[in-house]
């Protein structure tokens, strides 16, 4: 039993906590094993040395504790069940695009710093893979997306169009949503249900921005993170090169193209 449970349960059984002797076999169990068990496998582990004890207590036991399954944390979903009608999938995986502005990809992913959450909503243009738009939020309300579209929208060359695809989560379901699509003459399309493989240039993004940035960084505050996400996407267009825009950055593989 490490030190620091044998004094806890102490403390416990002073107190005359009924629950002590519980909490302290959940916590050595935690810490045995580093943070890799959920309250599934402490459940299973008391099981196993004889304790016949409900997986909702072992729940709300290491709750009270502050003891969490670290290896896995939840990943954001946007998907709350059916509100409006979901767009048909036209981008189908075709990621290609032969002029700017002719595809667009979007989707929402959460960062977690000091115990907030930042939520950030980006457009990515499939020519170039540009951020030609994006916006933050700390929670993730529509104004997350609403602001993203608009910032978006106001980009776009007179008479042009494109499609602009996302999951089914429910920002993009929005009747307020489609609508502003609609009035732009936006095409919308949507990733069938579960499958990120629809819109994988949008994942692989997200992928990039955290391993190069995000889980290289320290971060004290949200604001911190905020400022720090708006330097790297200015990084990502303008100065990281990419070997299949033959070596250019996303804005300078425009700009030739513009120029040209």
């Amino acid at each position: 039993m490490a030190r620091s449970t044998y004094y806890y349960q102490l403390d416990l059984l002073k107190a005359g906590d009924t629950c002590a002797p519980l909490k302290a076999a959940i916590q050595t169990i935690c810490e045995q094993n580093r943070g890799r068990y959920g309250y599934r496998r402490v459940t299973s582990s008391l099981r196993q040395v004889g304790q016949l004890i409900n997986s909702k207590k072992v729940r709300r036991l290491m709750a009270e504790l502050g003891l969490k399954c670290t290896v896995r944390p939840k990943k954001y979903r946007a998907y709350r069940g059916v509100i409006g009608e979901a767009a048909p999938n036209v981008l189908k995986r075709d990621f290609k695009a032969e002029q700017p502005n002719q595809k667009w990809v979007t989707d929402v992913t959460e960062f977690k710093v000091a115990g907030e959450k930042l939520y950030l909503s980006p457009v990515m243009d499939l020519y170039n893979g540009e951020i030609v738009a994006y916006h933050t939020e700390k929670r993730p309300r529509f104004a997350l997306v609403e602001k993203m579209l608009e910032q978006a929208i106001s980009r776009l060359p007179p008479g042009i169009k494109p499609l602009l695809h996302s999951d089914q989560g429910w920002h993009y379901r929005y009747p307020d949503y489609c609508a502003r699509l609609k009035e732009a003459g936006l095409e919308q399309s949507m990733s069938r249900k579960g499958n990120c493989l629809d819109n994988a240039a949008m994942e692989s993004f997200f992928g990039t921005l955290k391993s190069e940035y995000f889980y290289r960084e320290r971060f004290q505050s949200v604001a911190e993170l905020e400022a720090g996400l708006a330097e790297y996407i200015h990084y990502y267009n303008h100065e990281r090169i990419k070997m299949k825009l033959n070596g250019l950055s996303p804005v300078a593989y425009r700009t030739q193209a513009e120029v040209a």
